[in-house]
């Protein structure tokens, strides 16, 4: 039986440290063969390496969880936007279900000790079985005495000093082994982003804090159901919310039919807006484990302990910049990218390919409806092409505010190519993009509901 994963900053560090070790060393060692290798072995050489690598992150991270694995899980997700082949991904991806499971017996002092009482006098029942084990918390099922079904969430014990010392370690990482090459004042932002999110999901106060506003702030949109809270048996480490009902998104669609697989693309779509550009508040772990569907397409979001907020003039911007992409004006849109420093030079080819980019993702915005996920949706992999360029022109910034924002809109993309959602996104967008416009402008109160066109 797996145990929890190591406590002490040192032994975590020491594991880390040896990762970044084996990946700078695996690198090094394939730039040296490959001065002595032809084109076509050289390629495939470091191909190998990148692949061997990756498993090893998985297998060190999946172990470790915290921290290095929640980066880890990060990492598999912005992979595109690096110079790897596709197979990476795929097993990056594997740190999104990678976690052992720590002992019941340990689960059960956990929230003993945190509720102060026996488990048997707090709960009619409690799953010894989890329902999932994540990078920083494992989940069970359980009853109340007053007959309510929920889910108890259990931080793993000691993650919360580990956070500094695996951004630290996984910052050499990432930049040793040649995964990152950008501006180490770019990279430092980032991690600070980072690190900020983390350190608020590590509160489970403050995750309480989130259902309720979201429960309560998103009641008006149909088919959306955020779990409440039991504050009686929730502390900063244990958090205890009402169990939804549904089934995972993969076996949602093994049985729904194309009305039903439409009618949660289009409550995707708009939850995200609703969030991003209505409330500025936004659930930022976008990924398919966090949200369960219905027959009925009602669609459940979990998970609200990593969650950005945003400036209201910055989002203004940013919705100021998204509708300059829409209506063909590149001048308004570096404008408004500087504003908000994603432009960061006067360099033509970095404004090019900027302007580029912009047009590239908005995509899908540019025409009445636009379906994802079948033949003829190439946004991905083109923007998969136009990385590296990106990569290559340090004057084009991810600021920290992007970060989240952008992770949290491909992962609702990539549900939305699951479910080959046929969208008008247009007109939607448009609609939030003026409405995030006209409040930072006080054109529009805040927390008008949007005039949807």
């Amino acid at each position: 039986m797996a145990g929890p994963p190591p406590k002490s900053k040192l032994s975590r560090m020491a594991r880390l440290g040896g990762l970044t070790s084996r990946v700078s060393t695996s690198y090094l060692g394939q730039r040296i063969a490959g001065a002595f290798q032809g084109d076509e072995a050289r390629e495939a050489s470091l191909r190998q390496a990148h692949l061997k690598n990756a498993e090893r992150v998985v297998t060190t991270m999946g172990s470790l969880k915290g921290a290095a694995m929640k980066v880890g899980q990060q990492l598999a997700q912005v992979v595109d936007g690096m110079e790897l082949p596709s197979e990476v991904a795929d097993i990056l991806g594997q740190l999104n279900d990678k976690a052992e499971a720590v002992p019941f017996p340990l689960i059960r002092a956990s929230v003993e000790k945190e509720l102060d009482a026996p488990l048997t006098a707090l709960f009619a029942s409690f799953d010894e079985e989890p329902l999932g084990t994540a990078s920083l918390a494992q989940a069970h099922a359980a009853q109340l005495k007053t007959g309510e079904r929920v889910v108890v969430k259990v931080l793993h014990e000691g993650i919360e000093h580990s956070v500094d010392s695996d951004l630290a370690a996984l910052k050499g990482l990432l930049i040793g082994g040649r995964f990152l090459r950008r501006e180490r004042s770019e990279i430092d932002a980032i991690f600070a982003e980072i690190n900020a999110r983390l350190t608020e999901e590590l509160d489970y106060y403050q995750e309480a804090a989130n259902l309720e506003y979201f429960k309560r702030a998103l009641a008006d949109v149909p088919g959306i159901e955020v779990p409440g809270t039991h504050p009686s048996f929730c502390t900063a480490r244990v958090l205890t919310m009402d169990r939804l009902t549904g089934a995972p998104m993969d076996r949602f669609l093994e049985r729904a039919d194309e009305e039903t697989r439409q009618r949660v693309g289009d409550r995707l779509v708009t939850v995200f807006y609703e969030m991003a550009f209505r409330l500025r508040a936004l659930h930022a772990d976008p990924h398919a484990g966090n949200y369960l569907f219905r027959p009925d397409g009602t669609v459940g979001l979990l998970d609200f302990g990593c969650v950005k907020r945003f400036d209201t003039y910055w989002m203004g911007h940013y919705a100021d910049m998204a509708l300059a992409i829409l209506d063909g004006d590149q001048a308004a849109f570096e404008t408004h990218a500087r504003t908000i420093e994603v432009l960061m030079t006067d360099d033509p080819d970095a404004r090019a390919i900027l302007w580029k980019l912009g047009r590239l993702v908005c995509k899908p915005l540019e025409v009445p409806r636009y379906r994802c996920g079948v033949e003829g949706d190439d946004v991905t992999p083109q923007v998969q092409r136009l990385g590296p360029s990106i990569l290559r022109h340090q004057g084009v910034r991810s600021p920290p505010d992007l970060v989240f924002l952008h992770r949290a809109l491909g992962g609702t993309y990539a549900m939305l190519r699951k479910v080959q959602h046929d969208g008008a996104y247009r007109d939607l967008a448009r609609s939030y993009f003026e409405h995030a416009s006209g409040v930072a402008a006080g054109r529009i109160g805040d927390g008008s509901p949007v005039r949807r066109r």
